[in-house]
């Protein structure tokens, strides 16, 4: 009788895959935003109607901080899509995550204007516009492909519903609109003519596509408030974000009627200061109709226990929008009330970037916003 020897199956239990730069696998686009933030602190103060004793020198040291933040998490970046290219991915797939990619235009286009109003001081004003020419056209460019992929995305790719409208989703739309913002600061050192008028023109165009962008989405954004109430804890200092095409759109206008007398016709340069006047007063009021609005529901989420998360920065850069908006609509008005307006909203600004600034520093060394975990 033959007998045959069944030998028992091994089953082998593969080890999870180890990933490189495991910190960097949780490196979001999102963490941008505190380069926005940083950014735009040495902007608005350099711009701000009242100006300290060692104010300037301040704001080159922050844009300073705010360029080598940039190149750090630029590179950063670029190793989260190298190690980690399904996580990367997953991002762009993910309807919470995804429309933040719109920070990285932002991020360089904040930077490379501080390069022309504070970093010259600095560099020396030919390598400031050189620079800032490569971070604008970069964050332009990026702006407006992310301004069309990202809400492409979430019409055919995303899953979202009524009750997941954030104002997250305003960060792709809004990206064109600082890039009519800070665009103007190039104006004055093109060539004359059709090169001034032709960049002139592409910033009103740019803040057109913003503007009418975010018309589009903002309704969803209150309406999902009405009908369900108040955001996560955490995601509360988003509110933040309204502010953004609010101040900035506001910021452009009074920039580019600036620079309209040297690259137009005097009709049209007269009607375009008049513009940023008319455009830019209800604007500022309806930001800080939402402003005490989303100041009221930070209170309420700070009372109810919310903890800190990357959400914080939103409390920066849009403020810092409408302190630059302020400021513009002072130098055309004359009116002090925008002066202290602009003043008082800086305060603010600052004191929002040091509590943000101290919270993720500590929650770098700490390991809790980067783990080193899949």
């Amino acid at each position: 009788m033959a007998t045959t020897a069944v030998r028992p199956r091994t089953v082998i239990e593969l080890a999870p895959r180890a990933h490189k730069a495991p910190a960097l696998r949780h490196l979001g686009p999102n963490w941008y935003a505190s380069v926005m933030g940083t950014a735009i602190i040495a902007n608005a103060g350099a711009t701000l109607p009242y100006q300290l004793p060692g104010q300037r020198v301040a704001c080159q040291l922050v844009w300073a901080l705010s360029a080598v933040a940039l190149a750090v998490l630029l590179t950063a970046r670029a190793g989260h899509w190298l190690h980690h290219r399904d996580q990367a991915r997953a991002h762009l797939l993910d309807p919470a995550v995804a429309p933040f990619y719109g920070c990285l235009a932002m991020a360089l286009l904040a930077v490379g204007g501080g390069t022309l109003i504070v970093g010259k001081d600095l560099i020396g004003t030919g390598a400031a516009v050189a620079v800032d020419t490569v971070l604008f056209t970069a964050g332009t460019v990026i702006g407006l492909v992310m301004a069309v992929v990202v809400p492409y995305l979430m019409v055919v790719r995303h899953k979202v519903e009524a009750a997941q409208a954030s104002p997250v989703w305003l960060l792709p739309v809004v990206s064109p609109m600082v890039s009519a913002a800070v665009g103007p600061l190039l104006v004055p050192h093109l060539p004359a003519g059709q090169p001034r008028e032709a960049l002139l023109m592409a910033c009103y165009a740019m803040f057109g596509i913003s503007l009418l962008a975010v018309l589009l989405l903002l309704p969803l954004v209150f309406g999902r408030l009405i009908t369900h109430g108040p955001l996560p804890l955490a995601l509360t200092p988003a509110l933040f974000l309204v502010l953004g095409p609010l101040g900035q759109s506001t910021t452009a206008v009074n920039q580019l009627a600036d620079v309209a007398p040297g690259a137009v016709e005097a009709p049209y340069a007269q009607a375009l200061g008049a513009f940023a006047v008319v455009y830019g007063v209800p604007v500022m009021g309806f930001a800080l109709l939402w402003l005490a609005l989303a100041a009221a529901m930070l209170v309420r989420a700070a009372r109810d226990g919310m903890g800190f998360a990357m959400t914080w920065w939103a409390l920066t850069f849009p403020v810092g929008t409408c302190v630059t908006g302020a400021a513009g609509l002072a130098r055309h008005t004359g009116l002090d009330a925008f002066a202290w307006l602009a003043a008082v909203l800086f305060l603010g600004l600052v004191t929002a970037w040091l509590l943000a600034a101290v919270h993720t520093l500590r929650g770098l060394f700490s390991g809790r916003l980067l783990p080193k975990t899949a």
